[in-house]
């Protein structure tokens, strides 16, 4: 990726410091600089540069920061900061070779190479899973309806678990507060809470999907939360039997036990141990994310996209299995209505000790007339009642007599 960046940035004259500006989340510095321009040059998984894929493109996702520093010993700075989104895009289909060719055989090296890609993802689902949400904002009461897939078109039967996921409030799993919603390979522990009725799906609507729900929540001390969920997913074979490793368990608060989507109740009892099997060259850690459970769910009464970034898979051969980190966000989540304190205030009387003398006799005064013209208009109605009946009997009399 080459960015070039005018130093005249701001277009009034005035240059830019090649040291404000940087590249990406690692902040990375210019790779050098001409009289008018400054130069990034990175490779695309340098610099904390993301990777995004969608049907049809790869897309590397980057930002140009530019922080203005003081000039000396000037505690002061005249420009403002900037950031610049930069994306690159790559189309995911299309012929590679420079001419065309018809072979009567496919090149071994490009059967190999399409059949060992697997691209997992993770979506939002409606309440009845039939379409992905297309809404990103939640109340607490709500219920995150989560998919997690792998995409099997050109390899062998696969099946998807997830082995962990974990809410932040940034893109970056590291990062604190952080928050384990699925942990030890497949346990769903939040789903432990006592507040929470998270819980994987009882069937998966296909090998390669696994579905489950988590009950909407929000940081602690945050009125809104803008959450982001990253997974480890993995895919096995089908052929692959449920174990303490390869599985997907829910906890039952009515049976105070945990409960596999497929195998025996055994492979679950790790979830309590914290001794689930981990294979060799595989950890359950995201990155350098080593944390655990930092702060419980905020629970409301109130009932009220950028869907999934994937990554490439990265392969262990041990265990026969491909895995890949997936992030689904961001997701905003507010906390319980006020609506109803609203309204209970603004009903609320006030006191007349709120008031000065004056103004006490000025709405009195005001709230009189209003009781009189009421006494006004009924007296009124009846004295028109009366001469009307007082005339008919008077015509009535005239009539007869004549």
């Amino acid at each position: 990726m080459v960015v070039t960046v005018l130093k005249d940035l701001y277009g009034n004259g005035k240059q830019v410091k090649a040291s404000d500006l940087t590249l990406g989340s690692q902040l990375c510095g210019p790779s050098f600089q001409r009289e008018d321009s400054v130069v990034f040059q990175n490779g695309l998984q340098e610099c904390g540069i993301q990777l995004q894929m969608s049907p049809d493109f790869v897309t590397y996702s980057t930002e140009i920061t530019y922080k203005p520093t003081p000039l000396g010993n000037a505690p002061i700075v005249r420009t403002n900061d900037a950031v610049t989104l930069i994306k690159c895009y790559y189309p995911r289909h299309g012929n590679v070779s420079s001419d065309a060719i018809k072979p009567t055989w496919v090149p071994f090296i490009t059967t190999i190479s399409v059949e060992e890609k697997l691209i997992f993802s993770l979506q939002l689902m409606n309440d009845d899973w039939s379409a992905p949400r297309t809404s990103m904002a939640f109340q607490l009461g709500d219920v995150f309806h989560i998919e997690a897939s792998v995409d099997i078109a050109n390899h062998v039967p696969m099946m998807v678990f997830v082995d962990r996921c974990v809410a932040t409030l940034s893109p970056d799993a590291n990062s604190n507060p952080r928050y384990d919603i699925i942990d030890l390979n497949g346990c769903l522990l939040d789903g432990k809470q006592e507040d929470s009725s998270s819980a994987f799906r009882p069937q998966r609507p296909q090998p390669n999907k696994i579905q489950f729900t988590v009950d909407a929540f929000r940081f602690s001390g945050m009125e809104v939360s803008t959450i982001y969920i990253t997974c480890n997913l993995r895919a096995v074979p089908v052929t692959q039997t449920p174990d303490h490793m390869n599985k997907a368990c829910s906890f039952s608060k009515i049976a105070n036990s945990w409960s596999p989507l497929e195998g025996t109740s055994n492979i679950c009892i790790c979830c309590n141990t914290g001794n689930c099997a981990v294979p060799d060259g595989q950890s359950r850690r995201m990155g350098s994310y080593t944390g655990r459970r930092h702060w419980k769910r905020r629970a409301g009464l109130d009932h009220t996209t950028e869907q999934g970034l994937v990554v490439g898979p990265s392969n262990h051969k041990e265990d026969h299995s491909e895995q890949g980190l997936v992030a689904l966000g961001p997701l905003v989540v507010v906390g319980p209505s006020n609506h109803k304190e609203a309204e209970n205030k603004a009903a609320e009387v006030v006191e007349p000790s709120n008031y000065n003398e004056d103004e006490t006799k000025a709405t009195a005064m005001r709230q009189e007339p209003i009781h009189f013209e009421v006494w006004v208009l009924i007296t009124m109605t009846c004295l028109s009642l009366a001469v009307l009946v007082a005339c008919a009997a008077v015509i009535v009399k005239y009539v007869f007599k004549k």
